[in-house]
């Protein structure tokens, strides 16, 4: 599996690609005649073409200049290096800049970006703290590759923090580092209802052990907490046997153990912990589970919606987590 498709909602909201608008218009007889939708509509993307001759922050100063930013409730930063990639420090910087001009401003997504611009473990990512501390009122971030810089410099990172207003926090990486996971939890964020993190592996930066999630699943961070996403990890079972008998368990709506390396190993410990019929979904996609455990699941957990769609071969040599490279 690859990131194959941009997003077409955030937020509740279309996505409106905003440069893709101006360069339609202006194919058609003039930048003049673009018909922009009204601002607090649409999720706002702003990226760049392949090759585009414009720089990302050219692109998102039209932006700024052409829309009523006051009433933007959401906003997608697509592709920002057009041939190569590019560490996201510059364009973070344009944005931060721009907060003022962006008050309602509530969900930011860093990074639609598809494999055909750039693989996700390719999409180099910088300290994004101060997205949160220059948005105070932001509700739901969502945060897509991690890696360093050619030379090995920078990479995604997070200083712990606290954020009164976020609700919704999702990193999307092939390997996300183990430094990124403790920040997490690390953070203070009392409003916190959606934690999902997609850990990766090793090979594309994937650090993180069994100690950096024991703080999300003692049930004594994150008090709103109601769905957690632990996903697309090698030691998926090791997740699932810990949450079987996890605190914060009884509290979650949903969970998220997909896109990894699950086996009958792990299903087998969630089925003899803690009871999960209380959970509205247990999303286990992407997963290999024979199909004698798969009907145990669908049986002991009849209530629950339970996602066990894309299984992979239970008796492969080789298993692989949904998204790395």
């Amino acid at each position: 599996m690859t990131v194959n498709d941009h997003i077409e909602r955030f937020h509740g909201l279309p996505v409106f690609d905003f440069v893709a608008a101006v360069a339609e218009a202006e194919e058609k007889g003039g930048s003049g005649s673009v018909q922009l939708p009204d601002a607090a509509a649409v999720a706002w993307k702003v990226g760049l073409d392949y090759e585009s001759e414009a720089t990302f922050g050219e692109c998102w100063e039209q932006f700024l200049g052409a829309v009523d930013t006051e009433r933007v409730t959401a906003v997608v930063i697509g592709q920002w290096a057009p041939e190569e990639p590019d560490s996201f420090q510059e364009p973070m910087e344009a944005v931060v800049a721009a907060a003022g001009r962006l008050p309602a401003l509530r969900a930011l997504f860093v990074g639609d970006i598809t494999y055909e611009e750039c693989e996700i473990s390719w999409i180099q990512q910088c300290d994004i703290t101060p997205l949160l501390t220059a948005f105070p009122r932001l509700a739901e971030l969502v945060v897509r590759g991690a890696s360093e810089d050619w030379d090995g410099k920078g990479g995604l990172a997070l200083t712990p923090l606290r954020h009164e207003a976020l609700k919704a926090l999702r990193f999307e990486a092939g390997g996300l580092p183990g430094p990124v996971v403790r920040s997490v939890a690390g953070c203070d964020l009392p409003a916190l209802e959606r934690l999902e993190l997609w850990l990766g592996v090793d090979n594309y930066g994937g650090s993180s052990t069994m100690a950096d999630l024991a703080p999300f699943l003692d049930g004594t961070r994150f008090p709103a907490l109601r769905h957690l996403g632990l996903q697309n990890s090698e030691f998926q079972d090791d997740i699932a046997a810990a949450l079987a008998h996890a605190p914060v368990v009884a509290r979650l709506e949903s969970l998220n153990l997909s896109m990894g390396v699950l086996t009958d190993q792990g299903a087998t410990a969630l089925l003899e912990g803690q009871p999960l019929t209380h959970l509205r979904s247990l999303d286990l996609h992407h997963h290999y589970l024979t199909e004698e455990m798969q009907q145990r699941l669908r049986q002991a957990l009849s209530g629950v919606e339970v996602d066990l769609s894309e299984p992979g071969k239970p008796d492969d040599r080789w298993r692989y987590v949904a998204v790395a490279e």
